[in-house]
């Protein structure tokens, strides 16, 4: 029986290796034998590469594309371009030929083996240090954070089953976190090393600029997979812990009140004494955690109506 796959590839602006890259797919699919399509998602390019994709999509019956009207970002145009298609297996790659389709069978295999996800690791990268080494820090704090140890979350060459879109929603840049995404849901995830070619066209779209952003989504990945469905278990337990030193310290304040008015006259006021201040804090932000907590909690319990908070791996009738 053929694999049926369908490739999901952003581009922004790759107008001198997209007709290449389709070139080698379609060889790539007839030598394997797969049932395929492939989909383009056009993420606002100034050049001519929608042009050349719609040529493509007029010569080919397996090639169809969609092209925003902005540059929406990469999460968006995978979430999209899985929409539109139709098999049960989903690869995505990108545009820039960095990626090579003939390491698709291997991510195939590897999934064949009972997994839902499977990330290809650019083992051997070929690109300046300018792009490696953030890539090697962002890697390791996303391993560290989230526990899923993958050595390369930013490889944009993965194979997925269809089901992990399904429940997976993309936004913003989080497609570097899909395979994280999927583990919080009960997904399987694996990598594979793949091989890597260096950029033929075009300059690099990531760099160190990317870090600090890189950064900010993975604080958000971390508290999505861990307190999407229980954000009190983390607002609460800050704030509890804010508002008992807090009082604690209020206590200790008036204690040392009635000490002074009665026993030590010669000890300084207490509204000259720090831990007042900090007490008073502490009080505060507690109460002001735990309500958000609170209204957190109400927000999930509203989207739990609507959304299904669980995974089902299997039925049987």
């Amino acid at each position: 029986m053929k694999q049926a796959i369908s490739f999901v590839i952003p581009a922004l602006n790759e107008e001198e290796s997209i007709e290449q890259l389709h070139r080698e797919i379609l060889e790539n699919c007839e030598k394997n034998g797969y049932d395929f399509e492939i989909v383009f998602i056009d993420d606002g390019s100034t050049d001519q590469t929608w042009p050349k994709i719609q040529q493509l999509c007029r010569d080919h019956q397996s090639t169809q594309a969609i092209r925003f009207r902005s540059n929406f970002g990469k999460a968006a145009a995978l979430r999209a371009g899985a929409q539109e298609t139709k098999n049960p297996l989903i690869v995505t790659m990108d545009a820039d030929l960095q990626d090579d389709p003939t390491e698709v069978p291997n991510l195939l295999a590897k999934l064949d083996e009972g997994f839902d996800v499977v990330s290809g690791w650019k083992k051997v990268r070929n690109d300046p240090l300018g792009k490696t080494l953030p890539s090697k820090v962002f890697n390791k704090l996303v391993s560290w954070l989230t526990g899923v140890k993958l050595q390369d979350h930013n490889c944009g060459f993965k194979v997925y089953r269809r089901e992990v879109f399904d429940e997976v929603k993309l936004y913003g840049e989080m497609h570097r976190f899909v395979p994280v995404l999927a583990a919080s849901r009960g997904f399987k995830i694996a990598q594979v090393a793949v091989n890597h070619r260096a950029r033929q066209f075009g300059e690099s779209k990531y760099g160190l600029k990317r870090l600090p952003k890189g950064f900010l989504d993975l604080l958000t990945v971390s508290f999505l997979t861990g307190y999407n469905n229980r954000p009190q278990h983390l607002l609460g337990f800050a704030g509890l812990i804010s508002f008992s030193l807090g009082f604690m310290g209020v206590v200790w304040m008036s204690i040392y009140w009635v000490l002074r008015m009665t026993m030590f006259e010669d000890w300084d006021p207490v509204h000259k004494r720090p831990v007042l201040l900090y007490s008073l804090g502490g009080v505060l932000l507690g109460a002001q955690l735990l309500c958000m907590g609170f209204l957190a909690e109400l927000i999930v319990a509203k989207n739990t109506e609507t959304q299904t908070p669980y995974s089902i791996a299997e039925r049987e009738e």
